[in-house]
Formats: structure tokens, sequence, C-alpha cells
């Protein structure tokens, strides 16, 4: 793609079939490649599993708690400073950049001198020469995060997968490759090294501009400020989401951590595999919603839909399976990450149901909403992380899910104030799924307990007897009772839908990344056509 015409100014790429269908494309696409990046990630888990210690993967989790909060600055702020803004030219765009480069060089330089502080902190000398290792990703994804947001901007969804896509197939065969090598943490590092220089690599090649130098240019502030708040939110939101492994890991070591971590990323998969992708489908397209609020609402509304109707059944039928699901994929070594898993599967329901809070303020421009919601997140979370440490990382997983479901409807209500968008018709959508996901595992969990042979079948073999019988018994019941409740065949109808649109027909005829020479900066081409 060539993002700027001969006018410096920001040409769209402009598709048949309306915005709702490039979005739904988008994000068609987008879970279609994390499907396959989570199914090598799963591969590549399973092995290093079997070649690394849970202190080797602890040792790495210790330093990328702090490491992915500087390698993400820009990339939430940005990007979403690139895509949210209504006209963009390429002196803009280069002075993003610029500043982004700049900021990530001093960061990889602290970091990495900041590796012996970390190495006193958790008590472990390894952490040090982690920390260096891991400093160059934060240089390396600063190179490329402006070409990823203009590629977003365009929407070339397909082109931003497939980077993506690749760049995890890179970090995969690395670390498999030198694990074998006998490597040991260093795998990993070398891994995550690699996946950063393939990703910025790829998208150089995919999105054709060189920036220009820096030069004065009217708006510049006022997006980095845009951009600042973002960050600040994720900062907060970051700190937040990575404060339970700095408390494992500080209070309990790295083999706890290890084991914590991986219950932890089990919990976190779905919504890296469903949850991401239609966010960054969903913010583009409501961008060009905010003139007409009753369109809004109903996108809106009907994403929460579908995301209780996914979510909550996930999160039942992964809160009855996921101990046997962790011992198929990573052994009986990693039992206790089984058990630990147990508290998480309660908060993944909820977790799908908080998503959309955040698509509103950053589609109608209101950053600093979404920035100051980030010190009620960490207030709370934070709160109480603390008081269930003493439980330990069972204890702090099942904080985890309690933040979700306290949080979820407070966030919606305060995002949607400014456009009175209330909480009440959220709940008319919502609540449906919830009862059905309750009764269906209690239901399921009832039965199970009449059966004491089944839950007494020992090894991998009947883990995958009982992951199996469970997905069949639990979501037979789970659609029953919803469409009981619905009175009548709507969220399969709601699905079906979805599922035609993400279709392979769709999929094939994604905009091209290309675009004519003459286009100019107007959205409300495809706002039309929708």
């Amino acid at each position: 793609m060539t993002p700027f015409d001969a006018a410096d100014e920001f040409r769209p790429v402009a598709g048949g079939g309306g915005l709702r269908r490039l979005a739904v494309r988008g994000a068609g696409v987008s879970m279609l490649s994390t499907s396959i990046g989570i199914a090598v990630q799963m591969i590549a888990t399973i092995v290093l599993a079997r070649l690394l210690t849970p202190a080797d993967f602890g040792v790495v989790t210790m330093v990328t708690t702090f490491s992915l909060l500087f390698v993400n600055f820009g990339l939430n702020g940005f990007t979403e400073a690139v895509v949210q803004r209504e006209h963009l030219n390429c002196a803009l765009a280069s002075n993003l950049f610029w500043i982004n480069v700049g900021a990530g060089l001093l960061l990889t330089i602290g970091f990495a001198a900041s590796g012996s502080l970390l190495a006193a902190f958790y008590r472990n000398a390894h952490v040090a020469h982690v920390a260096v290792g891991l400093s160059l990703t934060i240089l390396l994804t600063s190179t490329s995060v402006l070409h990823v947001a203009l590629l977003k901007r365009a929407m070339c969804f397909t082109w931003i997968s497939a980077n993506d896509l690749v760049s995890r197939a890179v970090l995969v065969v690395v670390s498999i490759v030198l694990g074998w090598a006998g490597w040991s943490y260093w795998a990993l590092v070398a891994g995550a090294v690699a996946q950063s220089l393939s990703r910025s690599l790829g998208a150089w090649i995919l999105c054709r501009w060189v920036p220009n130098l820096p030069r004065q240019v009217a708006g510049t502030g006022s997006m980095v400020r845009f951009a600042m708040n973002v960050y600040g939110f994720f900062g907060l939101n970051y700190v937040k989401t990575n404060m339970d492994n700095l408390l494992v890991g500080w209070y309990f070591g790295s083999g706890a951590l290890g084991l914590y971590k991986r219950a932890f990323d089990l919990f976190f998969l779905p919504g890296n595999q469903f949850l991401d992708p239609v966010s960054a489908a969903a913010v583009p397209t409501l961008c060009r919603m905010t003139n007409d609020p009753e369109r809004y609402r109903r996108y809106l509304l009907r994403a929460f839909s579908i995301l209780a109707f996914v979510g909550m059944g996930l999160g039942a039928y992964l809160s009855l399976a996921g101990t046997d699901l962790i011992l198929v994929l990573l052994g009986p070594t990693w039992d206790e990450a089984g058990r630990i898993f147990r508290f998480f599967g309660p908060g993944v329901g909820a977790m799908f149901l908080y998503a959309p809070w955040g698509w509103i303020p950053l589609s109608i421009g209101r950053a600093d909403r979404y920035s100051r919601w980030g010190i009620v997140e960490l207030t709370l979370t934070g709160f109480l992380f603390f008081v269930a440490l003493p439980w330990g990382p069972k204890g702090v997983a099942l904080a985890w899910s309690g933040s979700y479901w306290i949080l979820t409807l407070p966030a919606t209500w305060y995002a949607g104030r400014p456009i009175d968008f209330g909480i009440a018709p959220v709940i008319a959508v919502v609540w449906k799924y919830i009862v059905s996901s309750v009764l269906a595992a209690g239901t399921c969990a009832l039965l199970f307990t009449q059966f004491p042979s089944f839950g007494a079948l020992s090894g991998g073999i009947g883990a995958i007897i009982r992951i199996g019988t469970t997905f069949l018994v639990f979501g037979t019941l789970y659609v029953a009772v919803a469409v009981l409740l619905h009175r009548g065949w709507e969220p399969l109808r709601q699905i079906t839908r979805l599922l035609s649109d993400l279709g392979l027909r769709a999929v094939t005829s994604t905009p091209s990344p290309s675009s004519e020479p003459g286009q100019t900066d107007n959205y409300s081409r495809l706002v039309q056509e929708s």
C-alpha cells in the first residue's frame, strides 16, 4: 500500500460492500489469522513445555512484565491517533514516526541499564542478562508503529494479519530450535527479538512509505496529546494486567510464576483469539458512525449480544474443562497450572462483556475518559490482588475473575455518558446468556457427579474423553437454554449471520492494499455505501 497521494494526503482504500462488510471482513481475516497463529503457538507451547522448565518461563516473564510496557509505547497511542484523526498528511505521520522512534531508542537504553535493579528486586541474577536481550524488542517495534497504523487506517486487515502470522511463526521456530539445542530461557529471548524484527520488516514491505524529516506541522501536538491519553490508559491497564506477575514472581519465585503464567495464558487466550481482532475492526467502524447515533447504538448493542453469547458459553466451558486442557497440552509437570486455572475460568465471560466499553471513548474522540477509567481499573484490581495474595496464585486468579465482573457495568456507564448510552440496554441483551451459562454449567457438573468413574479416568486419554464429553453435553445444554430464554432462534441466527459474513467468500473479496492515484481522505463514501 502507498498511503499518501501526490499531494501528501492520506488516501483510504475503498472497497465494494460497504463499511459494515469491510469491518466484518477485517474481523474475519484477523480471527482466521489469529486462529492459525494460536494453533501454531499452542504447538510451540506443547513442545517448549517439554524442552524448558517452569523456572525458564518464569525468569523471562519476570522481565517481560516490565519490557512489554515499553514495547507498546506508540503501538498503543499513536495507532489510535492515526486511525481516529479525520485528516492526515505525510508530514504529520512523519513527525509521529520520528517522535516514536526517538522515544523507543531512549526506552531501549534505559531498560537495558535497569537490568541489575530488576535482578536485585527478584533476587535472581539471570534477570539482568534477559533484560539486556529483551530491550532490543523495544527499539525494533518502534520502527514499525506508524506503518502498521497506516495499514489499519486503510483497513488493510488481511495484510496486517499476514504479517503478524509470519512474525509469530518466526518466534515459534527460533524458540523451538534453540530450546532443543539447550539454550534454556535464552531460546525464549531470541524468539522474541526475532519476532519483533520480522514484524517490523514486514510492515515496511507492506506499507510503502518512507517518512520525511521532521518539521513543524499544525496538528502534531494535538495528535501527541491524544496518543498520550491513550497510552496513559494502556499504561495503567498494563500495570493492572501485570501486577499479578510481579507479585507472584516476587512472593513465590520463578517456578510458581511459570505455573501461574501458563494458567493465565489460557485465561487470556480467548481475548487474543476473538476480542483483539474484533476490537481492531470495531473501533475504525464506530469512528465513522458517530454522526448517526441510532446506528452507532444498534451496532454496539449487537456487538454486546454476540460477545455475551460467545463469551459466557466459552467461559463456563473452560471452567469445566480447563484443568484437563492444560493436562493434555502441557503434560503432568504442569498439573498445578490446571488447578490454578479453575479460578480463572469464571472471569472469561466477564472479560468478553468488558471489552466493548473501550470502543466508545476511542471512537468518539474522548481519550481522556479512556485514560481516567484506567485509574479506576488499576485501583480496584490492585486492591483485589493484595487482598488475595496470601491465598497464593489461586487467590490472585480469583481476584482477576472478580475484577471483570465488578468493573463491566460501571465502565460501560462511564464511557457511554457523553453519548447518552446507558447500561439498561446492555443488561437487556446479555442477561439471558449469563443465566444460560450458569444453568448449563451447573447441570453439566451435577450430571458428571452421578458418574464417579468418569472423573476418575486417568492420564491424557481420560482427560481427552472428559474434554470431548463436556463440550458436547455443555454445548447442547447452553444453546438449548439460550433458545428457550429468547423464545426463538435469534441467538443462532445472529451467529449464523456473523459466520456468513466471516466466511471464505467475504475473505477472498477483501480489498486490495493498493489504491488508485487521486483518491482523497473521504470516509463518508464508505459510510454511504454501508
